[in-house]
């Protein structure tokens, strides 16, 4: 488990910074970017998921941002 204290002006940039990051390093192996959250410093028990992390039909897990429109896919 890596925590990485940055500083962002909201929740939205927070994320797309988290996403833009986990996707850099999705071919290190060892890292598991579906587990990628975000939040507060000062409420760091109250996470945001960056990715959708369901499950789909050929048992992979969705690489879309949590709360992507349509259905799930594991190459986006």
């Amino acid at each position: 488990m890596v925590h990485l204290p940055v500083t962002a002006t909201d929740r939205d940039r927070a994320l797309r910074f988290a996403y833009t990051l986990a996707r850099s390093l999705a071919s290190v192996p060892g890292v598991e970017i579906a587990g990628a959250t975000v939040s507060a410093e000062d409420a760091q028990h109250v996470r945001r998921w960056v990715f959708c992390d369901r499950i789909t039909a050929d048992r992979r897990r969705c690489r879309a941002r949590a709360g992507h429109d349509g259905p799930c896919d594991p190459d986006r």
